[in-house]
């Protein structure tokens, strides 16, 4: 099942993406007499998307298809961020060999260079990145994410798809000319207004065969800067989910981002992507607040 957050009257609210479009889940309760939570963030910390999921797969799809004439176009849709206020936000630097190499670092290979991001840093697709009037240089990476789908610790990396509610396409800025300054500045340089873009998606896992065989690509005004394999990650999705749930408690809705092929320098007027195969591409443009319009 994949659903999304559209803007619809005013609200943000949860949707299932449908052959004909966007399905809001208040229309679904209203026509099939359910009663899920109509808010993304809100489905995945009832546990109501398992309830959705199994439901889905059994007769919903089929059942969703006779509410085709509710549906919002694809076309027309306006989506929002998946959510807003998830409790945590796990950030992994330096994933690829590639990304290291950028920023003129050793892959870390020990354990993942993990790093929190501020749930004030999200913004949806097609909302502005801004970069802001600190910085000379602010560069994008598109990622691929995993959303906890329920509160757990201490999770066995045999076990990881059981704490795992989804996956994104995700875009993550970093200050880049403030972290060369010093590493120490790692936490401000990532948490700027507008420093993540998630969405439009949440794919859960039955939709994709194999994880690790997903192609991840940063894009910048139609061109593809870099892309990877997902199974090239020094620490794949296995380890981080593991390895994560043993520092923290995870809880439903918490992100944890993966990494990035590399990353690109953005600047006024680009317009960036996220393209992960199988899902649907996260755009965004950028804006440079010194810029005088």
């Amino acid at each position: 099942m994949r659903l999304a957050t559209i803007k619809h009257n005013g609200a943000e609210i949860a949707a299932v993406v449908t052959p004909a479009g966007l399905l809001p889940v208040e229309t679904i309760n209203e026509k099939l007499n359910k009663a899920w939570a109509t808010e993304l963030q809100a489905i995945i910390q009832s546990g109501h998307l398992e309830e959705m999921n199994n439901w889905y797969r059994a007769e919903g799809k089929e059942e969703l298809n006779t509410l085709a004439q509710f549906a919002v176009s694809k076309e027309k849709v306006q989506y929002g961020p998946l959510f807003r206020n998830p409790a945590k936000i796990w950030g992994i630097g330096l994933n690829y060999v590639d990304h290291a190499g950028d920023l003129a670092e050793k892959t870390p290979t020990v354990a993942p260079a993990s790093f929190a991001k501020f749930a004030t840093t999200i913004i949806g697709p097609g909302d502005p990145i801004k970069v802001p009037v600190q910085s000379e240089k602010t560069t994008a990476e598109a990622e691929l994410a995993i959303i906890f789908g329920k509160k757990c610790k201490d999770v066995e990396e045999a076990d990881w798809l059981s704490a795992v509610a989804g996956f994104t396409t995700i875009i993550d800025m970093t200050a880049e000319d403030i972290l060369r300054i010093n590493p120490r500045y790692l936490t401000r340089s990532k948490n700027f207004d507008t420093f993540l873009s998630l969405g439009p998606v949440l794919v859960t896992p039955d939709e994709i065969d194999h994880v690790t065989k997903l192609k991840v690509a940063t894009v910048s005004n139609g061109e593809v800067y870099a892309q990877n394999i997902v199974s090239n990650m020094t620490f794949p999705p296995a380890y981080l989910v593991s390895f994560h749930s043993k520092v923290a408690t995870m809880l439903p809705g918490d992100i944890l981002l993966t990494g990035t092929p590399r990353a690109v320098h953005i600047q006024d007027g680009d317009i960036v992507e996220c393209r992960i195969d199988g899902f649907e591409t996260l755009v965004n443009p950028v804006i440079d607040l010194k810029v005088k319009k």
